[in-house]
Parts: structure tokens; C-alpha cells; sequence
């Protein structure tokens, strides 16, 4: 049947809106699509600032359209990680020598540097797969899973979510819920938490350690999504998630600093046998965590599309955040090009620490120094470029700048003249093409 101009140009704009909305299933089209495969492929490449942390990532997502609310999608991620993370111990005006993970080796930072831990590996595969059909005019469902799979964590998941249209499908209703079991097996077994860090794999503390941990999470979110006129649509969403089991993370540690002003290293590393101690972080068995979501896309006359979304996250480790992404595409014969701004913003957690004080280190319960758990605020600036070709398959490409700065208290003693929240950059390039 023969599609007029106007009904074209409405039915891309329910596809573009609806696919970046955050509902968990549906498109708001309704015009019929032939059975198909739409392939996506990309190639990501992420590389820190000082030789810290780079990534290397393909993905491939493929979607078989059987007609405008029916689809299959299978998605593969395969990615590699190399450099030199974080280990959470501070600076020192004396070179520090720590124990790698597994114990069967060291590394050291030197005077005034941040101690990074240089045997930084990673290998991930991941696999998902989502199913979505309508029940009848009224009622949509979804169901997925996916696994992943890197040499010390594994995890398994499902997913599933039901939506009622409503208001000739201009209001949409979801619920979706979504639960994963993850097993942590890190280098060297499990390390007891808040215990110190031994100098080599021939420590009893090495012989004691479990091989892994697990824990479990559970999800919910309740969406609206509105289409509030043909050029505009609406989501809002509230999430809740629970996380229980092993949530430390095993590679990270804390410095002890000396805190007695009448020593001689007092604002430095705090020694026992003439050896620095540096003790493993340890977090709570439990997290919930709960957010509300908002965004909006609208297209104006000229086909250019602006969309804004707002993020407020907070749970019970204390953490609150604030997340505002924006972008505008500009659209021009067969291409187009998307400026992006993001902001993301949160506090501390609780327990988070740059170090322990040696007069009180013994009398805290939990303890990390993971800069991901402090305060912080980043920045992100963006630029995507698509070009569409005659027979519809697009090549686009992404580049963004990223930009963190972390903040907290200047510490005391020779502590002051350390850097104990250095700043990040981080560059990012997207490739990728659509057939």
C-alpha cells in the first residue's frame, strides 16, 4: 500500500523518538515494516590521561524486525583493557613499593606519584539477547537475558517487562523487572577485608583467602512514556536496585598515615616492622539503590532533534548524584551531526576515605578509598557525525572528551604537599556503520 509523504515523515519521527526513549520495550509506530535484520557495528576506542587505563571495544548488535512491534535483538560486546589503574593508596614523599594482586609479584609508585597499579588486565565477552511482541492492541512484553564473562568476574541475567498502552498509544505504561548473579574470582583468591596487605603469595594470608564471591542483584522500574504532540515525546522512570554479597572490590586498598604530631613521619605512611601498611578496602554487604529518570526529545520544524534527560540517583551508602545529558542534531541531506554536553555530579559515600589514620584505623567497620566512591564531578563534551547512504545503511562516528575532577580534605602533616585527588581526561572515539 502506497504511503504518503507526510505519513513517511511521522513514522520516522515515532521510530527516532521511541528508540531513545528509556522505555524497556516498544515502538510507538504503528506503520507496518516488511520482516528484516537491522545490523549495528561499531568500534569504540577509550584511553585514559599518564598512561592509565585504554579500551578497546567492538560491538555488534543485531535486530530482526518481524513488524512494527515484534523484534529480536542479539547483541555481542567483546572488549580489552590495558594500562594502569588506580590502587587507592596515596602519594608519599618516599617511593612506595605495593604487592600486585596474585602476590607473585611488586610494582612501584615513585616519590609524589599517584600509586597505580601497572598489572592492569582485562578481557570481556558478553553476550545479551531481548525479545519483544505485542500481547494484543493493548498490552506489549519483553524478555531478555545475557551473560558476560572476564578472566575474575562472570555474571548471568534476565529480564522481563510487561507495558499497557493507553490514550490511542500515546500514553505508555511499564513495568520491568530484572535480577543477575555475578561470581568475583580475583587474582590471588579474596582478600579479608580491612586486613593488611601481605609482601608476597608465601603469606599465610594468601593460603586463607577463598578462590570466589558472588552477589546478587535484583531490579525494577516504573515508566511513563507520553507523546505529548507529533514533534515531542516524554519519559519519565523510577528505578530501584539491590545489590547483596560481595561488594568490595578486591583490588583496591587504603594507606594508613601516621597521625601522631609528635613523630617524625607524622602526615606520612604509617610503618609496623618497618614496612608501610596498606590494608584492603572493605564495603557493605548490601546496597539499594533508587532513581528518577526524565527526558524529553523533540524534533522541530526544520527535522533538527533536541533531546534532554535528567538523572537523580541516591542509596544507602550515602551517595547522592545528579546527572544532565543534552543533545542536538542537526540533520542535512542523507547526514547529519550531534553536538553533546553531559554533567554528572555526586558525593561521598559514607564510608569512603582517602586514608585511615593509624590512631583510629582499627575502630571502623567498612573502608574505601575508590575514588568512584567520593566526591566528584565530570564533564563530557561530544561531537556524532552520520552519513546516510541511497540504499539506507549509515556510517557514523562519535568523539568525546571527558574530563574528571574529585575533591575532599587536604589531609595534614606531609600529606599537604601531595596530590590526593588528582584530576582525569580521558578521549573517546566511536566508529561505526548500520546495515
Amino acid at each position: 500500500m502506497a504511503v504518503t509523504k507526510t505519513m513517511k515523515k511521522n513514522h520516522e519521527l515515532a521510530k527516532v523518538l521511541a528508540a531513545a526513549s528509556c522505555a524497556l520495550i516498544g515502538s510507538l509506530s504503528t506503520a507496518h515494516a516488511e520482516e528484516s535484520w537491522d545490523v549495528d557495528s561499531a568500534f569504540l576506542l577509550y584511553s585514559e590521561s599518564d598512561g592509565r587505563v585504554s579500551a578497546a571495544e567492538p560491538v555488534i548488535s543485531a535486530t530482526k524486525n518481524y513488524d512494527s512491534e515484534t523484534r529480536l535483538n542479539v547483541k555481542l560486546v567483546a572488549d580489552t583493557l590495558t594500562g594502569a589503574s588506580a590502587n587507592g593508596a596515596t602519594p608519599s614523599d618516599e617511593a612506595q613499593t605495593f604487592t600486585s594482586p596474585s602476590g607473585n609479584g611488586t610494582y612501584t609508585a615513585a616519590v609524589g606519584d599517584q600509586p597505580l597499579d601497572d598489572t592492569f588486565r582485562d578481557t570481556r565477552v558478553a553476550l545479551s539477547s531481548n525479545w519483544n511482541a505485542p500481547i494484543n492492541r493493548d498490552w506489549a512484553y519483553g524478555v531478555g537475558g545475557y551473560v558476560s564473562k572476564e578472566h575474575d568476574y562472570q555474571s548471568l541475567g534476565v529480564s522481563s517487562s510487561v507495558s499497557r498502552y493507553l490514550n490511542q498509544k500515546n500514553t505508555t505504561l511499564t513495568l520491568g523487572l530484572g535480577a543477575a548473579n555475578d561470581t568475583i574470582n580475583p587474582e590471588g583468591g579474596v582478600p579479608t577485608g580491612l586486613f593488611q596487605v601481605p609482601e608476597s603469595a608465601s603469606s599465610s594470608e594468601f593460603a586463607q583467602r577463598d578462590d570466589s564471591e558472588s552477589k546478587s542483584i535484583m531490579d525494577a522500574v516504573f515508566g511513563l512514556t507520553q507523546v505529548v504532540n507529533r514533534n515531542t515525546i516524554m519519559q519519565f522512570n523510577y528505578s530501584i536496585n539491590t545489590s547483596s554479597g560481595y561488594l568490595t572490590d578486591p583490588y583496591k586498598i587504603l594507606s594508613v598515615i601516621d597521625d601522631d604530631s609528635t613523630g617524625n613521619n607524622y602526615g606520612g605512611n604509617y610503618t609496623v616492622n618497618n614496612r608501610n601498611l596498606y590494608l584492603y578496602e572493605k564495603r557493605p554487604d548490601s546496597r539499594l539503590k533508587q532513581s528518577l529518570y526524565w527526558q524529553t526529545k523533540h524534533q522541530f520544524d526544520n527535522n533538527d532533534i533536541l533531546d534532554v534527560s535528567y538523572r537523580y540517583m541516591f542509596d544507602d551508602w550515602g551517595i547522592t548524584s545528579h546527572t544532565i545529558d543534552a543533545k542536538y542534531r542537526f540533520r542535512f541531506d542523507h547526514q547529519y551531526l550531534e553536538p553533546q554536553l553531559r554533567w554528572y555530579s555526586q558525593s561521598k559515600a559514607d564510608f569512603y576515605h582517602r586514608y585511615l589514620d593509624s590512631s583510629a584505623y582499627t575502630e571502623v567497620d567498612f573502608a574505601s578509598a575508590d575514588y568512584r566512591l567520593g566526591d566528584l564531578d565530570t564533564y563530557t563534551i561530544g561531537l556524532r557525525y552520520g552519513y546516510q547512504f541511497a540504499d539506507e545503511t549509515e556510517f557514523y562516528t562519535r568523539f568525546s572528551l571527558y574530563h574528571q575532577e574529585s575533591s575532599g580534605d587536604d589531609g595534614y602533616g606531609k600529606l599537604t604537599s601531595q596530590e590526593l585527588y588528582p584530576g582525569l581526561d580521558a578521549a573517546m572515539l566511536m566508529i561505526g556503520y548500520k546495515f
